[in-house]
């Protein structure tokens, strides 16, 4: 391929170099064109199809390859073939050029584009496939852009190439014929700039906004369609009506009171979600017993005696009641009524669009209508149809927190980021974990030394892995509970106490009516949502786990900003939510926080990388805390700092990486985090530890070689000096 693209390329440069030599650029002129007017006109009269046929292929060679001589090629075509005619051959012949000048710049370039910036090449060939027919009509329509240009970087998106022929050929329609009637009157043109007047040039100005234009008409008959038997109320009770006060919720129902508008929240269960109750909160409570644990069972590494655990589970499990009880003030409705949020304890239902059928936990029912309603009901565990797992009593992200005895021998299945950072917690607290992965390592969207590094660790404690083992059937066997799983084709029989389940989650819509709306939920019941986040209609927004793709707190919280602003002040402006630099972090340990892209994910898309790699082990501030495993992968553009992805994998992970992150946000390179002053001995010092790697990496061999020289002659006496000094060390 690259054999190809370079003999094509060798062929333009050719045939351009060419038609500059033998002065193609004075041929195509409208002096010259002038002065061979009736001599042309008398040979086209005489050989009319071989002038219509040469005509159209110079036409159509000038525009692929973006020659010099376009205009005056219109004029001439209706100068000598009329108006009809005229407008014919140049319309087809232009349109085929710029086809061919569209393909051979796709051809040449975009897949370099792509391996080099690919995330930014399918952003823009999403904005292409939505929107790219109304601004090709408006950069055709308008004639002061280049046309050449348009051909070029076209040819780079992800259009095609019918779209892109036939737009073009309706929109250049118009100048063209203003061009090509110019020619009929060739004899009076002085240049080409008596063709198009101040007002000719407004007109088509004004031509070019028609499809800006149309581009709002057809959006708002679009939402007119949309709103189609539903009959919108003539007043509002509020601006803003959220369902659900998890992080979602809670932070749009924030944003709106914080810019003084009307607004509810309607949450049936507790506030805080499942980030308080069930989720984040109560499993990192856990795990920090579960690492207290381990380091007085551990005590030896610091020139203590080690001490065997021992301890009441059900104490453990007060201590995570005791934490959420402390948090809950946070997110209280009492706390939320201060900020101007009026809060309501019950469920909602769709109508319409505007209004939502409310059923208080005492029972009562009302209807409240709202201009924008932000859905953030959240989601829930997610449990797989296996045979038998439902009389199993599984356990799951959400009931584990009821537990009050501690199972003897815990079965996990899933060995994502939940399943992982739990397994290791109830081994640390003295269950015998044994985890069921499917797949051939655990945290599978993480690179391959990143799992290795935790499975390494997780064996180390006795957690006893089962990779490629697939859950097929569970059992009560002589009042034993087993599960039988598949693996390398046999039956593996394994015997367990209690069963945890964490194979992902679903969103949670059930109760909504969203029926009513035409609204339909995907398979893993999340609802589909459009960049600005709205669902269906202009004005309903979903955001956290219910919308996805990312189930993470800080993740639904970023959402919240973009449901609240866009259904607050979308018909103003609307925001398209943005997830480029997003981190998140498995706290296992070692943790594994990452931010943008893993070497896995660069690879599948094709974008070029350079990696920089920091081992912990060289920390001094892990060897103190005998902490000093782990490492730091970098990712970046190649030659350059600019930060592609970031993990780390270590202790404080999540800590260290937030300083990635920031530099990722702002467009800071590592030059610069070497730059900057860390305090010694921290654990953030391993950040500027891996910057001194990639700039030692890119340390200019050349102009090191001469230091080297410099400072050598410096010494005095030059190389002879140094000489006579070894030759009096060997005398000696």
């Amino acid at each position: 391929m690259r054999k190809q693209k370079l003999m094509v390329f060798a062929l333009i440069v050719a045939v351009i170099g060419g038609f500059l030599a033998f002065g193609g650029t004075d041929l195509l002129t409208l002096d010259n064109l002038q002065r061979h007017q009736q001599a042309l006109a008398d040979w086209i009269a005489d050989n009319l199809v071989l002038a219509v046929s040469g005509f159209v292929l110079i036409y159509i060679l000038a525009t692929a390859l973006s020659l010099p001589g376009a205009t005056v090629l219109t004029l001439a075509g209706g100068a000598f073939l009329g108006n009809v005619a005229g407008l014919l051959a140049v319309s087809v012949a232009s349109t085929i050029g710029a086809s061919l000048a569209f393909l051979v710049a796709r051809f040449l370039l975009r897949d370099t584009l792509r391996r080099k910036y690919g995330k930014t090449v399918n952003r823009i060939d999403e904005g292409i496939a939505r929107d790219g027919v109304f601004y090709l009509a408006t950069l055709r329509l308008v004639p002061v852009f280049p046309f050449f240009l348009i051909n070029l970087v076209m040819g780079l998106t992800g259009m095609k190439l019918r779209t892109y022929a036939l737009v073009s050929w309706l929109a250049m329609l118009p100048g063209t014929f203003v061009y090509v009637n110019a020619g009929t009157q060739l004899g009076q043109i002085r240049s080409t700039g008596d063709i198009l007047s101040a007002e000719l040039l407004l007109s088509f100005a004004l031509l070019g906004l028609f499809p800006i234009i149309a581009k709002f008409a057809v959006g708002f008959i679009r939402r007119r369609r949309v709103y189609r038997g539903f009959q919108k109320p003539d007043s509002f009770d509020y601006n803003l009506l959220v369902i659900g006060g998890g992080s979602a919720g809670l932070v749009s129902a924030y944003i709106a009171a914080a810019v003084k508008a009307k607004v509810v929240l309607i949450e049936r269960d507790r506030m805080g979600g499942d980030c308080l109750n069930t989720g984040c909160v109560p499993s990192k409570a856990l795990i920090r017993s579960a690492k207290a644990a381990d380091t007085l069972r551990h005590a030896d590494r610091y020139g203590l005696d080690a001490v065997p655990v021992s301890g009441s589970f059900a104490n453990i499990m007060g201590r995570v009641k005791r934490i959420i009880a402390k948090i809950d003030p946070h997110d209280s409705p009492e706390r939320y009524r201060s900020l101007g949020v009026e809060c309501i304890a019950g469920s909602a239902a769709f109508v319409s669009p505007w209004e939502v059928e409310v059923t208080h936990n005492d029972g009562r029912r009302e209807r409240l209508t709202s201009r924008s309603i932000v859905v953030a009901t959240g989601g829930k565990p997610f449990l797989p149809p296996i045979p038998g797992l439902a009389d199993m009593e599984p356990l799951t992200s959400e009931n584990l927190w009821s537990l009050d005895q501690q199972p003897q021998r815990l079965l996990v299945i899933g060995g994502g980021p939940i399943g992982s950072e739990l397994a290791q917690a109830f081994q640390r607290l003295g269950s015998q974990v044994i985890q069921v992965e499917t797949g051939a390592r655990i945290l599978a969207k993480e690179d391959p030394d990143v799992s290795e590094l935790v499975m390494n660790r997780f064996r180390a404690e006795g957690i006893d892995l089962r990779l490629n083992h697939r859950a097929e059937r569970f059992a009560t066997e002589h009042g034993e509970r087993v599960v039988w799983c598949a693996h390398n084709g046999e039956q593996v029989r394994i015997p367990f106490d209690r069963v945890l389940v964490a194979t992902g989650r679903a969103g949670n819509t059930e109760g909504l009516n969203l029926q009513a709306l035409g609204i339909e939920p995907r398979a893993n019941g999340t609802v589909p949502v459009e960049e600005d986040l709205s669902i269906g209609f202009p004005n309903i927004f979903a955001c956290g786990d219910v919308a996805g793709p990312y189930q993470f707190t800080h993740a639904a919280s970023h959402q919240a900003w973009y449901a609240a602003v866009n259904g607050l002040f979308g018909q103003f402006r609307r925001f398209r939510v943005d997830y480029r630099v997003l981190p998140w972090v498995t706290f296992t340990a070692p943790e594994v926080a990452r931010v943008g892209l893993s070497e896995e994910e660069a690879r599948a898309q094709g974008i070029a990388y350079e990696l920089t790699r920091y081992g912990l082990d060289d920390l001094d501030r892990a060897i103190a805390e005998d902490e000093d495993q782990g490492f730091i992968k970098v990712l970046t553009v190649p030659g350059k700092d600019r930060i592609l992805g970031a993990v780390v994998a270590g202790t404080h992970g999540g800590e260290i990486l937030a300083e990635f992150t920031l530099a990722m946000k702002h467009g800071i390179g590592l030059n610069k985090i070497l730059g900057t002053i860390h305090p010694y001995p921290t654990w953030n010092e391993s950040a500027k530890f891996a910057a001194g790697e990639w700039k030692r990496a890119h340390a200019p061999a050349g102009v090191l070689a001469w230091l080297a020289r410099f400072h050598r002659w410096r010494l005095g006496g030059g190389q002879s000096s140094a000489n006579q000094r070894k030759q009096k060390e060997s005398v000696t």
